[in-house]
């Protein structure tokens, strides 16, 4: 295939580790043609000797099913337990912390509240056991909030039925506080996540200031505040009590600068840059700012002036190696390689976020099936279907030009296999 590397992407400078002859392909290009596409191989990232300190980064990761479940919309959710364990493992073991039951793990798109519940607590509980054997050198040293984050949402609520009003508005306070309860006497640090049920219900900012107050009041510890763009749910446009973003963004500096001492930081996926830096310069002293902008990461983390943002990531659930190897070249003082390294990267986190963007953890889930981390190519919910051969194609492409398709042989066959199931060989 001869597609160039797209004109938006660097070249990461670590070293590629293959020696033999790299297999070579036939792809779908985007322009719907058949070409020949031969594989540059894997960088060569490794994982950290010592945990990373220049920046707070969460990795949001995915979840695998049973490969032999009914993995169709509305079937509920069952989990391959040793896989899904085993990737936060990885994840850990390159230094990063694992946002878990986020919207990467379907939230709100398959992961019903039963599995997501079980999910937490398999998940704090494997952090627990890393932190006190110590398993992973990178980790060494770190509490078990530092390793695991989970959502606490309202996505036990069918907001159907639900009007806007006093009853509405306890009822979604309730499931937050359930859910709350929940991640908490996990031992994982809290993540309050955007409300598809609040939405519907809140008829002005005063209302979305009164279900987060007395959740924040509740809370035992410092938690992460999740803003969730339209892009990502369109069930969350108007969120905060504005669909026009500054007023918004008001509201959501007002519940942080009067509960500053109960918040760790905030998570804001809106996917615009500016937007990220003036309410980065507006939180209060110690108040965390993760940036949840799949698009524009490498400069945020990079930061300007000496102020950056930490990171909350579902792309990082993909790039973790050289997410990781970026953080290794901040922490030994090299900026300009570590912005490289994530830039190297930026192409193929456009892509796997195109819209219609919350079809994103389609690409997350591809990449861990073509490196081998889950055995077959499936989401619960049917949502293995979120994307296009030649979207996933594409995705192939980009993922190897970065570097982080560790396996060629495997990954090539594993391609192959689902281009001659569609048609396109």
């Amino acid at each position: 295939m001869s597609t160039p590397a797209p004109a938006d992407s660097v070249t990461n400078d670590s070293t590629r580790t293959s020696t033999v002859t790299l297999p070579t392909l036939r792809l779908p290009s985007p322009e719907g043609q058949l070409l020949d596409y031969t594989m540059t191989g894997p960088a060569d990232f490794t994982p950290p000797t010592k945990p990373l300190t220049s920046r707070k980064v969460y990795a949001a990761a995915h979840v695998v099913p049973m490969m032999t479940a009914e993995n169709v919309p509305g079937a509920p959710a069952q989990l391959d337990w040793e896989a899904t364990l085993a990737y936060r493992h990885e994840l850990w073991s390159y230094g990063l912390g694992v946002a878990d039951a986020m919207d990467t793990a379907q939230r709100g798109m398959g992961l019903d509240w039963a599995a997501t519940q079980e999910l937490i607590r398999r998940s704090a509980a494997e952090a627990a056991a890393v932190v006190r054997t110590q398993r992973h050198p990178a980790v060494i040293g770190r509490s078990v909030r530092d390793l695991i984050a989970c959502g606490a949402g309202t996505d036990q609520l069918d907001p159907g039925p639900l009007e806007p009003g006093t009853a509405g508005l306890d009822a979604v306070l309730a499931a937050y506080r359930e859910q709350l309860a929940v991640v908490e006497d996990s031992g994982a640090k809290v993540i309050l996540m955007a409300s598809r049920a609040l939405a519907k219900v809140a008829g002005s900012p005063e209302d979305y200031l009164a279900v987060y107050s007395p959740l924040l009041d509740q809370a035992k510890e410092p938690v992460i505040l999740h803003w969730l763009g339209p892009m990502f749910d369109p069930a969350l446009t108007g969120y905060w009590g504005s669909t026009d973003v500054t007023a918004a963004t008001s509201t959501f500096l007002r519940l942080i600068q009067e509960n500053a001492e109960k918040i760790d930081g905030v998570k804001v996926s809106l996917l615009d840059a500016a937007h990220e830096k003036q309410l980065r310069a507006a939180l209060p002293e110690g108040v965390r700012l993760y940036t949840g902008d799949d698009f524009n990461y490498p400069e945020l983390i990079h930061g300007e002036d000496g102020v950056h943002s930490d990171a909350l990531l579902g792309i990082f659930a993909a790039i973790y190696p050289a997410a990781s190897a970026a953080l290794q070249a901040y922490d030994a003082g090299d900026p300009e390689r570590g912005l490289a390294i994530m830039d190297s990267t930026r192409a193929l986190g456009k892509h796997i976020f195109t819209a219609p963007t919350l079809y994103y953890k389609t690409g997350i889930a591809f990449l861990a099936w073509l490196n081998g981390h889950q055995s077959g190519f499936q989401l619960v919910g049917g949502l293995h279907s979120g994307r296009s051969l030649t979207h996933l194609a594409h995705t192939f492409v980009l993922a190897d030009q970065a570097g982080l398709l560790r396996d060629p042989q495997l990954a090539a066959e594993r391609m192959t296999a689902l281009l001659d199931t569609g048609g396109l060989r």
